[in-house]
């Protein structure tokens, strides 16, 4: 999302390397780099007014440190201003002493709530071991309560609502009791929304948080509309006690202001994006990861974390020890690159890499028709073919090409990069006397990694 935005002020801090102190006068035209960047971004104009304000203040005529240069000392500033608009640290869901602790979603109508409301339920039984229940209180939106249902099977989780023709304060009030039987931690309210901001709206919402007492009321923005969200959180803030924000399709190509002026703009603290259409693309939301990645820091510790929810240890394990004796072949592949699948698409896995920003060009042609197609050829092999590719003579390649929808030249290439890659682990293990280089993971033929 803030690839752009990264771009741009990687090329305004260029304007302070070689300077010997940072003063008003060479930092006028960087400063303007940054506000603009920062305004193409679609932030609030009134966010960037201060967020200018505060760096310039702070970096005027500060003694560059013996080994610091003025352009880290910025970036330090910059930095620094970045997580404190973006709420400084995550904030967790609040959590009642005496369960069901309440959740209430709000928002205007094709804002992604009730996917958001499964997604959250989805997390909090991964995450919190919790049992959770979806409540299906949009009687207006057609087959939304359907959709809530169906979500709450993929995810696993209990569903409550009286269906369509119920009042949305009725449904609401009698889920509590129904959470407390069904002996659930969690009450997760999906409420309707509307096309805009109206009287009759608002009334209802607020008529559900007098009686249901919510413990969050999370208002969910797409991060896609940019300041038309932000607006909208302030309005919303306006007439209820909001408690925090998601925002989904953070995934997107959109600028990515909304999430740099929510928090200033509502003083409600981003508590979750949405960083996928899945079931389990929702995470909590950490500003300092978030500078971290709107700096070309990448983010190691989200990579770390999705890593280890999604792979399987004793898989990855016997995959290091195939590794050592060079016993693996192209069943091995198969899986270590469906274990990196689970993982997310291979550019939101790249942009996590620190520095990775700097290396990848503005347009990149992500390899994931490379993946599909390495996929395709190895699935249209025999096992006996996966185990032993030497025994793969011209008539199999014509016939797994033809299987796989690719050309011979293609399986030639994969097969020949297999082996490629086989030789060059085989002489790193030798090198290290038998033992698996540590952060030795999975490699990709064909040029992908």
């Amino acid at each position: 999302m803030f690839e752009s935005l990264s771009k741009k002020l990687e090329s305004a801090f260029k304007f302070f390397r070689g300077q010997v102190r940072l003063t008003e006068e060479n930092m006028k035209e960087g400063l303007q780099l940054i506000r603009v960047a920062l305004l193409e971004a679609d932030v609030n104009y009134k966010v960037v007014k201060k967020f200018i304000e505060d760096i310039q203040q702070k970096a005027l005529g500060q003694k560059v440190l013996n080994s610091i240069n003025p352009t880290q000392q910025l970036v330090k500033i910059v930095y620094d201003e970045l997580v404190e608009i973006m709420g400084g640290e995550n904030k967790e869901l609040i959590t009642a002493h005496t369960p069901p602790t309440i959740i209430m979603l709000v928002g205007l109508q094709g804002q992604g709530k009730t996917t958001s409301a499964a997604k959250l339920a989805n997390f909090l039984k991964r995450k919190k071991s919790a049992k959770p229940m979806l409540v299906g209180a949009d009687i207006y939106r057609p087959a939304a309560i359907k959709q809530l249902e169906v979500l709450s099977q993929q995810a696993g989780v209990e569903y409550f609502s009286l269906g369509e023709s119920s009042d949305p304060v009725d449904i609401a009030v009698m889920s509590i009791g129904e959470a407390q039987l069904r002996g659930c931690d969690y009450v997760i309210l999906d409420t309707a929304g509307r096309l805009h901001i109206d009287t009759e709206m608002m009334a209802e919402v607020r008529q559900i948080a007098n009686q249901i007492k919510p413990h969050e009321i999370l208002f969910v923005a797409n991060a896609m509309v940019g300041q038309d969200a932000v607006r909208s959180a302030k309005q919303f803030h306006d007439n209820l006690p909001l408690t925090g924000v998601i925002l989904t399709q953070m995934d997107g190509d959109a600028r990515g202001g909304a999430a740099l002026s929510i928090i200033e703009v509502t003083q409600c603290p981003i508590k979750f994006i949405g960083t996928g259409e899945k079931i389990d693309a929702l995470e909590p939301f950490h500003p300092r990861r978030m500078a971290d990645q709107i700096l070309g820091m990448g983010d190691i510790v989200s990579l770390v974390e999705k890593a280890q929810e999604v792979v399987d240890k004793e898989k990855a394990l016997q995959f290091q020890e195939k590794i050592r004796k060079a016993s693996w072949d192209l069943e091995d592949f198969l899986e270590q690159m469906r274990q990196v699948k689970k993982m997310g698409s291979f550019g939101d896995l790249l942009k996590k890499i620190p520095g990775i920003n700097k290396l990848m060009p503005t347009e990149l042609d992500l390899p994931e028709d490379e993946l599909k197609r390495t996929e395709a050829i190895i699935l249209s092999m025999t096992k006996e073919e996966r185990r032993n590719p030497k025994i793969i003579n011209g008539s199999r390649r014509r016939r797994i090409a033809e299987g796989s929808g690719t050309t011979v030249q293609e399986v030639n290439a994969l097969l020949r990069d297999f082996e490629k890659m086989r030789k060059m682990m085989k002489d790193m293990i030798k090198t290290q006397k038998g033992k698996v280089p540590k952060g030795m993971g999975p490699f990709f033929p064909g040029g992908v990694l």
